[in-house]
């Protein structure tokens, strides 16, 4: 709350709202204890009263509010005793007479001015409870009805808003005009910073009545806008596809990272120039380095790699601008990590890049990794397989982790920066740039400290519709900005304002790094499913169980009810014990052609979406025991051992080959892919270019997050 801050009294609070579309139970404001009593007698018992005024906003606690007041006497008597109860310092008072509305069900709702994300509209789940259930969903304004309704299903409370002991379903047509009244409201009055109307009483006719509602009025606190102007392509060329790449602080030491670099990106067989800068003019592992930038050629080095001290970067940077040099990698620290003294020396090294025309990245960073071209350039490893997934971060380390998940998965990595500092070259900037790239497919993002949250919301999102961006954000912490005695600030996280800005902007938000990868990792490599239809083809019954459940926990999956004909068709192909429904249960009555049969079967159907196919592995394992094993290759088992391996990679090909004809998912999981990654089943999964998950669960999160998108982006239904 600003120190300028006030709160309107609840009589002017509903004025307010009510001219928005808020649906208020009636209420009088009267000046006595006598007309309070005539005007609750005009509106019929029960009746709430209650003391206001200019300077009364919360009642409750002062004991100003008496419920089911059933009499005119008693009601002239609880005015008498609430006026008593005034204070100087409550200004003018007066007597509020409301309707007493009751129901079982009560809803909050409301709007707070975010630090980072501006105006944002609040639903939940209301009254005294509110803070312990903390069931609220967030949005940023301005909202649309389809946000408004996305809002209302994402509720955990489901039952509450359903056919409820007797009473009917909240009206969700009344609740999206609440939610849209309140996000006009507050993009219209610059003055507001909260609403708190709590409770909406749901009636026994699924209807909402407002019951009381405040507003707080002051200055907003936004964030200034950080853009700057945008990069070129021809600088993102030269930084991700550079002619020619030098090394600034090329070192003989093999601990250094002028040495580390160097090594990585002549051992990851980039074709383009090398260079190097020594004091020394050592040769280091076959490039003769120099001890000034001005020995090197013109016109022929696009990157830099730095890896000098940073008293020495901004000549630096002037004599790579001489030579032409159009993008710069900083992984020199003592910058904005290092305190005040060297906050400024950040500010410098952008200014003076940004007026030689320069793109920054750093300092403090890591590196940057361009598979179309063989470049690795950081001071870590590894160097992953080619891929279409194109990775931004604000944490080295992360980037890492998802070269190391490429690196397991086989699922391959476009490009890969960590920001370090990200004084320049941000990840927004990236993103926007992915979304340009055509060896880019799906861009994956880490972000932790967020300066303007709305601006980086609205550069993200407007990449969405292009290709999807999956993120993972670390640091969620309750937001200690927001002083507003209201139920509306105390349930606000920054976390939960974060994932509504993610959700309205269809950003993939995934919970850890490892979903983060195999979300990124599906959208590589699997169609867009056109439904939530979900068929789990399984060997063996528990595995399809426990898919299932993940599958109902989603929320939006749907485990598909197999329809006769396909029954029938399946019925021709597994023995009479099979499951006769989906899951559809093998029950072990597999022969050679069974899996790819099935499976195509249910692929090819109208009514499937996409498979979940569970259970590869169980031959190739049992292959791997018999070769292990003393008795190999006699006995037979040379012959068995090869054909029970040939059966799984016949049945990941199948599903391959599936994926490309019909253009459904099949996602493929067995713990195999962790437990035995050489098991000729996920050999196969790798080799044609796909994910092979570790658990159902994992999959049905990462088809999740392609259905999700697909309905956002108007793919899927």
């Amino acid at each position: 709350m600003s120190s300028a801050s006030f709160t309107l009294s609840e009589f002017d609070s509903r004025q307010l709202l009510s001219a928005c579309g808020i649906p208020f139970a009636g209420q009088e404001r009267v000046p006595t204890a006598i007309e309070a009593g005539r005007a609750a007698v005009q509106m019929g018992f029960p009746v709430v009263v209650k003391l206001g005024g200019d300077n009364i906003a919360h009642k409750t606690e002062r004991g100003l509010v008496r419920l089911r007041v059933m009499s005119e006497a008693d009601c002239v008597a609880v005015a008498n005793e609430l006026l008593v109860k005034a204070t100087p310092q409550d200004g003018d008072v007066h007597l509020l007479v409301s309707a007493m509305v009751s129901g079982a069900r009560e809803l909050i709702a409301g709007v707070l001015v975010d630090p980072q994300f501006g105006p944002t509209v609040m639903l939940g789940v209301g009254g005294v409870l509110a803070e312990a259930i903390a069931d609220v969903v967030f949005r940023p304004a301005p909202l649309q009805e389809g946000d408004a309704m996305a809002m209302i299903r994402q509720m955990r409370s489901q039952k509450l808003l359903g056919d409820f002991r007797g009473e009917s379903a909240v009206d969700n047509d009344e609740l999206v005009r609440i939610l849209t009244g309140l996000s006009a409201l507050a993009c219209e009055r610059q003055d507001i910073l909260s609403v708190d109307i709590n409770p909406l009483i749901v009636q026994p006719d699924g209807s909402v009545l407002a019951v009381d509602g405040l507003v707080e009025l002051g200055e907003r606190q936004l964030p200034h806008s950080t853009r700057r102007t945008p990069f070129t392509s021809q600088q993102f060329h030269a930084f991700f596809e550079p002619r020619g790449v030098l090394v600034a602080g090329a070192s003989s030491h093999p601990g250094k990272f002028g040495f580390v670099s160097l090594h990585n990106i002549l051992a990851s067989g980039y074709a383009g120039a090398v260079f190097g800068t020594n004091l020394q003019g050592e040769e280091v592992l076959g490039i003769s380095t120099v001890a000034d930038i001005a020995d090197l050629p013109d016109n022929c080095i696009d990157l830099v790699f730095v890896c000098t001290p940073a008293a020495a970067n901004i000549e630096l940077l002037r004599a790579c601008a001489n030579k032409g040099i159009k993008a710069a990698f900083l992984t020199s620290a003592g910058y904005g990590e290092a305190g005040p003294e060297g906050r400024r020396a950040e500010v410098e090294l952008v200014r003076m890049a940004d007026e030689l025309g320069i793109l920054m990245a750093g300092p403090n960073g890591q590196g940057v990794v361009s598979t179309p071209v063989n470049l690795c350039a950081q001071i870590v490893a590894p160097y992953p397989p080619r891929g279409a997934i194109s990775v931004a971060s604000q944490s080295g380390n992360f980037v890492s982790s998802f070269l190391n998940y490429a690196r397991q998965t086989g699922v391959g990595i476009c490009r890969a920066v960590s920001a370090g500092n990200a004084a320049s070259l941000g990840v927004a900037d990236l993103l926007e740039f992915y979304a340009s790239d055509s060896e880019t497919k799906v861009s994956l993002a880490y972000v932790e400290g967020i300066t303007d949250g709305r601006e980086l919301m609205q550069r993200i999102g407007s990449t969405v519709r292009t290709k999807p961006v999956v993120l993972v954000k670390g640091g969620a912490t309750q937001i200690g900005a927001l002083a507003a005695a209201s139920h509306t600030g105390a349930l606000a996280a920054d976390d939960a304002i974060f994932d509504g800005a993610c959700r309205q902007w269809g950003i993939s938000r995934a919970a850890t790094v490892e979903e983060a990868f195999e979300a990124a990792a599906t959208f590589a490599t699997q169609p867009l499913p056109r439904g939530p239809r979900v068929v789990v083809l399984t060997t063996a019954g528990g595995w399809g169980v426990v898919t299932a459940d993940a599958i109902a926990r989603d929320g939006l999956l749907v485990l598909t009810e197999l329809p006769d004909d396909l029954k029938a068709a399946i019925d021709q192909k597994l023995p009479p014990r099979w499951s006769k429904n989906n899951p559809v249960d093998c029950a072990g009555g597999e022969v050679r052609d069974t899996i790819p049969e099935v499976m195509a079967l249910i692929a090819e159907h109208d009514s499937v979406d996409a498979i979940i196919y569970l259970g590869l592995g169980i031959q190739a394992n049992q292959a791997r025991l018999m070769r292990e094993g003393s008795y190999y290759p006699d006995h037979g088992l040379e012959r068995i051992v090869t054909y029970h391996e040939r059966q799984d990679a016949r049945f990941a090909q199948a599903a391959h080959e599936l994926i490309v004809s019909v253009n459904k998912p099949i996602l493929v999981a067995t713990e195999l892919a962790v437990a035995d990654p050489l098991n000729s089943g996920v050999v196969t999964v790798t080799n044609t270019g796909h994910m092979c998950y570790a658990s159902g669960n994992r999959a049905v999160t990462a088809l999740g997050h392609l259905y999700r998108y697909a309905t956002f982006i108007g793919k899927a239904q």
